[in-house]
């Protein structure tokens, strides 16, 4: 293996999966788990003539990544290699791709989709592949995509099925699953195990080595007081409770603290209420609230004046002809640098500390959401303390579609600046915590961010450079210091977990695997049944979809129609009349449909969703359930995702849409 250049501890975790078996390799951040991969993949293919392997990620942009960094180099002069992802062709003929090469590299729900289209050209089996390697493998559980796939590979299993692939998972931590006791750590290691049909292996024999390789930064907490006063917070608060008096909710609704996520998942509810209730004023009062709970929760986190523009941005959309009394107390509290927060001055030293010594830093600062990096960036462009010390930053998000999000190649764009050093800082949310190739960093930051002991872990292993530092900036007594205690004792739980299931006796775990995974599989069997039985409760012609926003009914649940099992179109002609269109969103055009304009309420401007063009012919209103409500025989209910309406939704007829809806000749 020395000409490969795996590390002893590299060598160590691949041997069982070299003679075959179901392995989960778990070593942290940095520790070379897809280089060993790559070799498991090497030998898979040399010792099994017609072998056919499947590459699986989590995410777009690691499909080119693990392609042109890892597979490509090591395999591709030997083998035929194929990337796969939603941004490419080649996902339409996945099929035949399969067919014709040795190794590709995909999203898991390339794989997911293609098992499940009957078509020729595009359907595949699992049992065409010899060796899938699953990446990030702790995301198997639950509803999640790798889980979908891993259960027809469990319920094959069980029926007998021995034409099926090897499994490689890759970890640098399975977590704890949310418990914090022992027991229930090793039941969710056990589960995730069998979710995946192996065993989890680690460096024993060379952890030396391991440590030596993937050091641990010096951590610190970067604490600051809390702030002494803060009359913008104060004034959002006074018109919080001046709500709430308003509403007079009583004893049946008691509030909790202003500008926390506790607070935010109760005014959800209120506003769910109020729709059911069909009290508008109160479901209104409720979108308001969430508003000044965002507010407040960015005025904690950054400074006044984006929480102000926050609001200010929201407003922008009712329909007000002047300034209100508060909307200009408020822009005057937050222009008065006395009351800023006193976390900015905290972190403007931690990162001057790092990057004031000259030569070649590098940092990420990591916070939660879209929203914070982006008045995190706005600050760091505009402090001239900041700009003088040399930092030149810029904001990593997920890849998507929409006005926060990057595409692809904006990020693959930012981490080559990045890594070429014309990019020293990265602000960035969890995005860059799990699988991105990011070079080693001498500085991490963890700025009001509240995760799990996994993604402390994975952020915690972008510090790799010497003498690295990963800093916790947070309010003294804050929650994000518990939580980081916390999440230390869940990583030392998780590695306590993990070694209880490695000393099992074989036979004793695979009792377990095998109980656990029976019982998984007849829980899914129940669950589907279940499923079938609530979407078709109501017949579709008895169910009226009201707008969210003003409660005005706007269609019928037969209007409604599935386009590919993904796209829900209203059909009737005279649903036009009930909306109004705005701007073109931010998508690309795609093989059978285009975006059109954004589509909202006529009456009251809620948006509902976009105009697409389907076909380059049908010009369709594409509605998302979560704006409406729907009038049932049994009551107003509501619904996150047409998932889980409860009439069946027919599959859309072009052929008769040609004939029937006018928005088809309006396009001649």
């Amino acid at each position: 293996m020395a000409d490969f250049g795996l590390y002893e501890y590299q060598e160590e975790v691949v041997q069982r999966a070299l003679r075959g078996e179901n392995i989960i390799i778990w070593l942290p951040t940095g520790g070379g788990k897809t280089r060993a991969a790559v070799y498991v993949a090497k030998k898979h293919l040399e010792n099994n003539p017609g072998a056919k392997v499947a590459v699986l990620v989590n995410k777009v942009h690691l499909v080119d990544q693990h392609y042109n960094k890892e597979f490509n180099p090591y395999l591709g002069r030997d083998y035929s290699l194929v990337s796969i992802s939603g941004d490419c062709d080649q996902k339409d003929f996945f099929g035949s791709e399969v067919k014709n090469s040795d190794l590709v590299i995909c999203t898991a729900q390339i794989l997911e989709n293609a098992l499940t289209n009957q078509e020729e050209g595009k359907h595949v089996e699992l049992s065409q592949f010899t060796l899938l390697i699953i990446d990030e493998c702790h995301h198997t559980h639950k509803e999640g995509v790798y889980n979908k796939i891993m259960a027809r590979y469990v319920a094959q299993k069980l029926k007998g099925e021995r034409r099926l692939p090897q499994i490689l998972g890759l970890t640098a931590s399975p977590g704890t699953g949310g418990t914090k006791s022992i027991k229930g750590a090793v039941e969710h290691v056990l589960q995730i195990c069998a979710n995946l049909d192996s065993v989890i292996v680690s460096s024993k024999v060379y952890a030396h080595e391991l440590k030596k390789k993937v050091p641990r930064p010096r951590k610190r907490f970067d604490i600051v007081d809390r702030r002494p006063q803060d009359p913008f917070g104060d004034h959002l608060k006074f018109m919080m409770q001046f709500i709430h008096d308003f509403m007079a909710l009583g004893p049946d609704f008691p509030v909790r603290e202003f500008g926390t996520q506790e607070y935010e998942a109760d005014v959800v509810i209120l506003e769910k209420k109020g729709v059911t209730d069909r009290n508008r004023l109160l479901s209104q009062c409720a979108l308001h609230l969430r508003q000044y709970n965002d507010a407040l929760l960015i005025n904690d986190t950054v400074r006044m004046v984006d929480a102000f523009r926050v609001l200010e941005s929201y407003y922008s959309t009712k329909m007000f002809c002047s300034s209100t009394e508060n909307e200009v107390e408020l822009r005057k509290l937050s222009g008065d640098a006395r009351f800023e927060n006193p976390k900015m001055g905290k972190l403007q030293n931690t990162l001057l500390e790092q990057f004031d010594q000259g030569g070649n830093s590098r940092g990420i600062l990591f916070s939660k959401t879209r929203k914070s990096i982006c008045c995190l960036y706005d600050w760091v462009s505009n402090n001239p303390a900041l700009q003088r010390a040399g930092i030149r930053a810029a904001i990593l998000t997920g890849a998507g579609n929409g006005i926060n999000y990057m595409t692809q190649n904006e990020q693959k764009d930012t981490i080559r600046n990045f890594r070429l050093g014309s990019l020293n800082l990265l602000i960035s949310t969890s995005v860059a915590e799990e699988g991105l190739d990011i070079p080693e960093c001498n500085l991490v930051v963890r700025y009001g961010l509240l995760t799990n002991e996994i993604a402390q872990q994975q952020a915690s292993g972008r510090a790799r450079a010497s003498d690295s530092v990963y800093s916790v900036v947070a309010q003294a007594g804050g929650r994000e210091v518990r939580r980081e205690l916390l999440n230390e004792c869940l990583e030392d739980l998780t590695g306590r977990a993990i070694g209880e299931v490695q000393r099992m006796e074989p036979r004793e775990f695979q009792m377990k695997i095998t109980d656990l995974q029976t019982e998984a599989l007849l829980t899914r069997q129940l669950a589907e049944q279940l499923k079938i039985k609530k979407r078709s409760r109501f017949n579709a012609a008895t169910v009226q979809l009201s707008c969210r926003g003003c409660f005005l009914p706007v269609a019928l649940g037969n209007d409604i129609k599935v386009i590919e099992n993904a796209h829900h179109v209203n059909i009737n002609p005279d649903f036009e009349r009930y909306y109004k269109t705005g701007g073109q969103p931010a998508l690309k055009t795609f093989e059978d449909w285009e975006p059109g304009r954004v589509i909202s309420c006529a009456a009251c401007g809620r948006q509902w969703g976009m105009e697409i063009i389907y076909k380059k012919i049908a010009m369709l209103p594409i509605l998302a359930i979560e704006n409406f409500a729907m009038e049932t025989p049994e009551g107003r209910k509501l619904a996150k995702k047409w998932k889980n309406v409860e009439f069946t939704v027919e599959e859309f007829n072009f052929t008769w849409s040609i004939f029937c809806h006018e928005s088809v000749l309006s396009l001649f």
